[in-house]
């Protein structure tokens, strides 16, 4: 799984986002995430199609929404995402979130039943704490790959990443710039003078620094391009010393079915 892809949560303008992606893909992305819920499915497809990359250089992610986590549901509703994606499969399908119709027996069954006949190459679970995560692993047949979680300087998620280490469930962080706070953060700041880099960069650096794969969203092809060049931005050990300071904890995503 590339360390570094493309989100494209909110981008529901169908040319934008294809464009977006498209654009991603021909600079050298690699890795592109979405999800039923987000009602983009079809206008990723097209953007990866219209990209000059073959379909198997592209780690491709989408999730299944807590309204289609039952068995059968999981089944069909990840069929008709393939299609609009244009697909025959998913290089990762995530459970969004460990609620309303989740069933661990149930789910996981539909989800390894997919991930046998090849439509998918990795099941993933998303939102999900410590107790989640180890249900899974006890329930599912095939590996869990990945726990997407929201993850940037002002929600470290130490503890859950440390579990997810453990059990060796590799780490995915959405919303990694905390939805533009990052900006206004002055550790982050300080860190970005003196590199002479975005605050949109010094946080996704720090996040590869702690072995996490973040998904930027971005629809412009500057925050494209920004969020790309944080690849090579290397952060000493007095940069990661000081963002790991920040005083300031935040979530962002706190829907009422949460786990937490």
């Amino acid at each position: 799984m590339p360390s570094l892809g493309i989100g494209t949560w909110q981008n529901t303008d169908p040319e934008a986002c294809a464009n977006a992606v498209a654009t991603a893909l021909e600079m050298g992305y690699r890795h592109v995430d979405t999800a039923q819920a987000y009602g983009n499915e079809a206008s990723v497809g097209e953007g990866i199609a219209r990209a000059d990359v073959p379909r198997e250089d592209v780690f491709l992610a989408t999730k299944v929404w807590i309204d289609e986590l039952a068995y059968d549901d999981v089944v069909s509703s990840t069929e008709e995402s393939l299609e609009k994606l244009g697909t025959d499969y998913a290089d990762l399908l995530y459970v969004h979130w460990p609620a309303r119709e989740y069933d661990p027996e149930d789910t996981f069954a539909a989800f390894d039943e997919l991930h046998d006949a090849g439509l998918i190459e990795r099941i993933g679970i998303s939102n999900f704490e410590p107790e989640q995560v180890d249900e899974a692993i006890e329930t599912a047949d095939a590996p869990i790959f990945a726990n997407q979680i929201e993850c940037h300087p002002l929600l470290p998620q130490d503890e859950l990443r440390a579990h997810c280490a453990d059990r060796d469930v590799a780490v995915v962080a959405y919303s990694p710039l905390a939805r533009g706070e990052v900006f206004d953060v002055p550790e982050i700041q300080q860190v970005a003078e003196k590199h002479g880099v975005s605050e949109a960069q010094v946080s996704l650096a720090w996040l590869r620094e702690k072995g996490v794969t973040a998904i930027p969203k971005a629809t412009s092809e500057a925050h494209v391009r920004d969020n790309w060049a944080s690849r090579t931005l290397e952060l000493d050990d007095e940069d990661v010393t000081k963002i790991d300071g920040i005083d300031r904890r935040e979530r962002k995503v706190d829907n009422s079915f949460a786990p937490w």
